[in-house]
């Protein structure tokens, strides 16, 4: 799991720096947008900058006239309007609000190019001052062209591809879960994951498949695939029984608080523990603190695919896909998923029930699932 922020964790008085370790849904008490404002530097730039209660989370956003800051689990804060300088770049700067992340899209007069790291700055607190996100940056040149990012509903066109790593459960002599009209639940998994494989690669993502035949594989192994390929989300394709046979939709799993918990400790002791977890001399750190990062990591890891489960479910509503009684979002201690890749659990559907076992084995279903997750993927926040 690749993230760029620095992180302290404090620890039985010890302070242990950790280069990567925690992804932004670590912790979860909300940033606040404190202030915005614009002016001008040396040399003709535009600075912009952004000042929050905590330390930002941010993404930056290419438009073609427009820069979006794109701040996670931060809240619009209606009563704050940005301060503009004359002879800027900026027209306007406005606030959005997309699920837990603030979009602040500053309009701009002319394309600018993209913006280079050490005209980036986070500034710690001062005086009066909260954290400050500082960012300088001036017109496009003829050679320059801005880069585009895409929004919220569309596939991101940065230069970093992330890579997704799909589950199609099951597999070999192991059929999964069989309809009363014997359908199985391998042959229609498979199916779904190799349309998602295409359509998310048409969607500009780097894609895997666990397995693209009728194979056999152990859920350790399959897990060990996304650790593997560097993976930065993995989802485990699935159908579902259940002994009444009138139950039928869908639902998604994410990994228990408790199976997060007993793996910290296996993690800690994991002869890979290292490669895993990204922190410079873990090996010699004590077995007390071994199992508090681990424990972290797993949390962190939790917390992420939570948070892409939710998105999911979402999609699978917004696209008229039944959803199985109960809360969508499940959780549950499945090996599949024991890794430090965030990732889910999907179950598609029941083919228990005969109404949905036909309906899981058509093209137009199967698209239409492959067309939710396409888009539960798009709108998942990756970035730190």
């Amino acid at each position: 799991m690749k993230v760029s922020r620095r992180n302290l964790l404090q620890i039985t008085g010890v302070s242990i720096v950790i280069a990567g370790l925690l992804p932004r849904m670590a912790f979860a008490a909300r940033n606040a947008l404190n202030s915005m404002r614009t002016g001008v530097q040396p040399g003709g730039k535009t600075r912009i900058v952004i000042e929050t209660a905590s330390r930002p989370s941010y993404t930056l956003v290419y438009g073609e006239n427009t820069l979006t800051i794109k701040l996670s689990n931060t809240p619009a804060n209606d009563s704050v309007s940005a301060k503009l300088a004359s002879g800027t770049l900026v027209k306007s700067i406005n606030q959005t609000q997309i699920g837990d992340a603030l979009n602040i899209v500053a309009t701009l007069k002319r394309p600018i190019a993209e913006i280079p790291k050490n005209q980036i700055m986070i500034l710690e607190p001062n005086g009066d001052n909260d954290y400050r996100l500082v960012i300088d940056f001036t017109a496009a040149t003829s050679s320059a062209k801005a880069t585009t990012t895409a929004g919220d509903d569309s596939a991101s066109k940065s230069e970093k591809k992330h890579v997704i790593v799909l589950d199609a459960g099951h597999g070999g002599k192991d059929p999964g879960c069989i309809g009363k009209g014997g359908t199985k639940e391998k042959t229609v998994v498979l199916s779904i994951a190799q349309k998602l494989r295409s359509a998310l690669r048409d969607a500009g993502f780097t894609v895997y498949m666990t397995r693209s035949d009728d194979t056999y594989l152990k859920l350790g192994d399959r897990a060990a695939i996304a650790e593997k390929k560097k993976a930065d989300l993995f989802l485990s394709i699935h159908a579902n029984a259940n002994p009444s046979r009138s139950v039928k939709g869908f639902s998604i799993y994410t990994l228990s608080e408790k199976a997060s918990d007993e793996e910290a400790q296996k993690l800690a002791d994991a002869e890979n523990a290292a490669d895993k977890i990204d922190v410079d001399g873990f090996e010699n750190f004590s077995k007390d603190i071994r199992i508090a990062l681990s424990a972290l990591q797993q949390h962190a890891v939790a917390e992420m695919s939570e948070e892409y489960a939710n998105g999911c479910a979402r999609a699978f509503n917004r696209g008229g896909i039944e959803q199985q009684p109960g809360p969508a979002v499940r959780h549950a201690p499945l090996a599949v998923l024991r890794s430090t890749v965030p990732g889910a659990l999907i179950e598609c559907g029941h083919l228990s029930n005969a109404a949905e076992e036909k309906l899981l084995k058509t093209s137009s279903h199967q698209d239409k699932l492959v067309s939710a997750i396409v888009k539960s993927v798009k709108n998942y926040d990756f970035e730190v």
